[in-house]
């Protein structure tokens, strides 16, 4: 599908939705002039905020502000009461960008959003993890059917790439191992605790600086890095893993003496995620390991992930930065997005 101008649709307005589109807002003239990229927003779909719609596109710039003033978009005159669905389906946007906050145990809302979407004929880009790790062969079938790209770069590392870097810049590499530190509030804690802060106080702080939620469950038992690792077992190594099988530990039995001896040790403790071919058997697990301040991921400090790729043409590979934030991640969608672009110019040309 190409279109000359393209029409979006944002399907959740919180952080995600909101940093998306302070970006296109922002950068509206020069994606136009280094990329030929060319757009409207249509719709944003949000029932608790507002959904709104104009078909000859929202002006992103008041909409933000009214959000900021307001918190609420139901006072604007392109709000309506349409369902997510109903409005996915009569908008047809040419791409959905899907941010809807992550149910990583059925997947929804974000699953039946990007189900519709994708049968309606448009391209669909995400940073919602659920969905991808619960149904993406689902997803892609359904993608492949109506001719149209699913794309996640911001399932793993949110703005930072990891994804299309292993898929599409390590072209014809062997992957044999991925580990890394995918949950930067528990990369937070742990270096909080290495300045002097117990557990209980570095997850507070945490807290405070909005790192973490008020159950802090999915990062601290490792839940939510298990679900990056079986999206990156699938995606690097073709297999299928359950997040219920995955060797799983979390940080809340690690201690500040803990912390602050390895430190002595010339090593850092981390909650490491790491997925490895070993024979014929793919092996995933999420751990507090022991990482020498020699390498790359022991000296990743603060609320920051980064990923070690082992491959056998370029050796070890690690890349390093932000893994959560509206702005970044809203970076990951705007990344695939224009991937989306390249791929249709090229296709007419």
């Amino acid at each position: 599908m190409y279109a000359l101008l393209w029409k979006i649709g944002i399907v959740g307005f919180g952080n995600v939705g909101q940093g998306l589109a302070h970006i296109l807002n922002r950068k509206k003239e020069a994606l136009q002039q280094r990329y030929d990229f060319e757009f409207l927003v249509t719709f944003i779909a949000d029932p608790v905020r507002g959904s709104l719609f104009n078909e000859d596109g929202l002006d992103l710039d008041a909409v933000l502000k009214e959000m900021a003033q307001k918190g609420s978009l139901k006072d604007r005159p392109e709000f309506t009461a349409e369902g997510t669905l109903q409005l996915i389906e009569r908008a047809k946007a040419n791409i959905v960008a899907e941010a809807t906050i992550t149910n990583l145990e059925s997947g929804e809302p974000g699953l039946s959003h990007m189900r519709k979407a994708l049968s309606v004929g448009s391209h669909v880009v995400t940073s919602n993890k659920g969905p991808i790790a619960l149904a993406l062969e689902e997803l892609e079938s359904v993608a492949k059917e109506n001719g149209v790209c699913l794309r996640y770069e911001g399932v793993v590392l949110s703005g930072t790439p990891c994804i299309n870097m292993v898929l599409e810049c390590m072209s014809g590499c062997d992957v044999k191992s991925v580990a890394g530190i995918v949950n930067g509030t528990t990369n937070y804690i742990l270096s909080k605790m290495e300045e002097g802060y117990d557990y209980l106080e570095a997850l507070m702080e945490a807290q405070k600086m909005g790192y973490a939620e008020s159950d802090p469950t999915s990062d601290v038992e490792g839940w939510d890095s298990a679900v990056k690792a079986t999206i990156m077992a699938k995606l690097f190594f073709g297999a299928n893993i359950k997040v219920t099988d995955i060797a799983r530990q979390g940080i809340t039995k690690v201690t500040k003496e803990k912390v602050i001896e390895a430190k002595k040790e010339g090593e850092r403790i981390k909650l490491i995620a790491e997925v490895r071919k070993e024979g014929n058997e793919i092996l995933a697990s999420v751990s507090p390991k022991f990482i020498p301040v020699s390498h790359a991921l022991g000296n990743v400090m603060g609320p920051t992930n980064a990923l070690t790729v082992a491959t056998d043409h370029l050796g070890e590979v690690t890349v390093i930065g932000p893994g959560a934030g509206r702005i970044e991640t809203g970076q990951a969608l705007l990344s695939d997005i224009l991937a989306i672009h390249r791929t249709c110019l090229c296709s007419v040309h």
